[in-house]
């Protein structure tokens, strides 16, 4: 008999698969299958990936010792599907149907669930993805940008984001929906929500808007930019690409790596000061107004992620918002372990699941 509680976690990037066992909510063992650009260039779109990826996760089983008939459940890496409430979801045809299609966009994430669908199918047992990106319980006047073909969309890091809130409120002994926080997801890219009752009623995509990042530029003068890609004849996708992955830190420094800033900080480099600054500077305003939507009304403000593991920084964002309300952090993230406990809480009864309506 299977153990009730044995859940194989899939997280497909862009070059590589991670996987994990978990037995319950104790990791058993994790792993990140890499794949080559030969191998993924034969593939004229990321969902045509679909069988390697299977195949590749179930040569790693095989050699591993771990049957998938030994597995309860599968949990994957929800992909940009549609809005949706935030939850653990049942992966099932429809679902993996819309991501092949990929109306939201080609990525990586999409083929989350259907590879875990296929070992799924082939185990007997079900299959979820909890909190994807695409989590929207924005509140309707959240949704308004000032122009109004263009609406704000809610596009975050959902899953290390609500598994963090999670964590804290267990650490108080309550439950998230009695609490109301903002959490800061500090990584390559930073975004943010507000939490109310465990509801993320407005948030900071950061494809779209909020501090800069590593690589992401966040918000730009609207102005300003328009008339630089005028000037330079730059056209959306260029500039885009330019935005998001090439703007931020990098823009400035050249580095995606904040100890690399630190350092060259300590060794007198003033525009790296500037720029540590100038971000820390940044996350405090958006902080601040993700602050004002729950009228300041906190039990805390909570960061994540990899940039959470900077003392230096996390002390100048301390002195900006720590007026708003008590301070937790917990740095980095452990997105395989969030996976797996979303489905380790459906299989136990503790939450009930969802299904995607396209």
């Amino acid at each position: 008999m299977k153990e009730a509680t044995s859940v194989l976690v899939i997280n497909p990037g862009a070059t590589s698969t991670k996987i994990a066992w978990f037995e319950g909510e104790s990791e058993v063992f994790s792993e990140t299958l890499r794949h080559s650009d030969e191998e993924l260039d034969k593939f004229a779109r990321v969902a045509d990936q679909r069988s390697f990826r299977v195949s590749c996760v179930l040569d790693f089983l095989r050699k591993a010792g771990r049957p998938l008939s030994a597995v309860s459940a599968v949990a994957a890496r929800g992909g940009l599907l549609p809005g949706l409430e935030g939850g653990t979801y049942l992966v099932d045809q429809a679902m993996v149907s819309y991501l092949e299609r990929a109306p939201r966009g080609e990525h990586a994430s999409n083929l989350g669930a259907p590879i875990a669908w296929d070992l799924a199918r082939e185990a007997g047992v079900s299959a979820y993805v909890t909190d994807p990106v695409s989590v929207d319980e924005m509140e309707p006047e959240a949704r308004l940008s000032g122009y109004p073909p263009v609406e704000r969309v809610s596009l975050f890091h959902a899953l290390n984001i609500r598994a963090v809130a999670r964590r804290h409120a267990q650490i108080l002994g309550r439950e998230i929906t009695d609490l109301d926080l903002v959490v800061c997801h500090l990584g390559t890219g930073i975004s943010l929500a507000a939490l109310r009752g465990g509801r993320a009623v407005d948030v900071v995509n950061p494809r779209d808007e909020g501090p800069m990042a590593m690589d992401r530029a966040g918000s730009v003068p609207v102005v300003g930019l328009l008339k630089h890609m005028s000037r330079e004849g730059i056209g959306p996708d260029a500039m885009v690409r330019d935005l998001f992955g090439r703007g931020g830190l990098f823009a400035y420094l050249g580095t995606r790596d904040l100890r690399e800033v630190e350092r060259r900080m300590d060794a007198g480099d003033e525009l790296a000061d500037l720029v540590f600054r100038a971000l820390a500077y940044q996350v405090a305003k958006a902080v601040g107004a993700m602050a004002s939507v729950l009228s300041g009304r906190l039990d805390a403000l909570v960061f994540t992620g990899g940039m959470a593991h900077s003392e230096r920084f996390m002390t100048l964002l301390e002195q900006r918002v720590g007026f708003l309300g008590p301070v937790a952090v917990y740095p980095g993230e452990d997105e395989m372990r969030a996976l797996a406990e979303g489905a380790v809480r459906v299989l136990e009864g503790r939450e009930e699941v969802r299904r995607l309506a396209v």
